[in-house]
């Protein structure tokens, strides 16, 4: 059984909403989705607002705010995929006086093949602090449409990845991705659906080196 299992590779790319990889007879299977992968970007899901603005002392923190529990919904419909993002924004302020409302801008983006960003918009949250309330909450949430066809990968592709490898076969142990057109028209038909805080350049470095 473990010879056979390393032996035979089968990709099962299929157009559903779900990933699993499942050891079956005949070996190991995983589903690819053309839904995209949703995420936050690293050093996009914090914002952190100063008073004065041109202070980054921490006795300066103004308000800080939070990306978090995005959730992911995607659909097929005709010839698009719709991706839906919900995410919750939480956010605390330093002086809670004075009722406060702080709106906030977030980016909603496409990318396509891991590092070409094919389709943006900037949104705005609202939070609304509460007099004497140190804290906010609120809900948003992103929508992005995907062609289908630019998702789904060439058949020939398709039928490298599963084709079914017995052993003895020469390239039997062989991950087809190994292969640079494969593994190209894989990236090519993947897609990420990304969204986190519009910020400044300096507001990404104090992220980064905070």
């Amino acid at each position: 059984m473990k010879l056979r299992l390393a032996s035979m590779i089968v990709l099962v790319l299929l157009a559903g909403c779900t990933r699993r990889g499942n050891i079956e007879e005949g070996g190991i299977y995983t589903v690819r989705s053309a839904c995209p992968q949703v995420a936050i970007p690293a050093a996009t899901g914090d914002m952190t607002l100063f008073n004065p603005a041109a202070s980054k002392d921490s006795s300066a923190i103004d308000v800080v705010a939070t990306i978090t529990n995005v959730r992911a919904n995607c659909q097929q419909t005709g010839s698009e995929i719709v991706s839906v993002a919900t995410f919750d924004v939480f956010a605390q302020r330093r002086d809670p006086s004075q009722p406060r409302q702080v709106v906030l801008p977030f980016f909603d983006t496409v990318v396509q093949a891991g590092d070409r960003v094919v389709a943006k918009r900037v949104g705005a949250v609202a939070l609304n602090f509460a007099a004497g309330s140190y804290r906010a909450q609120t809900t948003a949430q992103g929508t992005v449409r995907i062609s289908r066809s630019a998702a789904t990968l060439p058949e020939n592709v398709r039928e490298a990845l599963t084709r079914t490898r017995k052993v003895g076969d020469a390239d039997a142990a062989i991950d087809p991705l190994t292969d640079p057109v494969i593994r190209a028209a894989v990236a090519q038909a993947s897609f990420q659906h990304l969204v986190g805080f519009q910020m400044t350049d300096e507001q990404l470095r104090y992220n980064a080196t905070r």
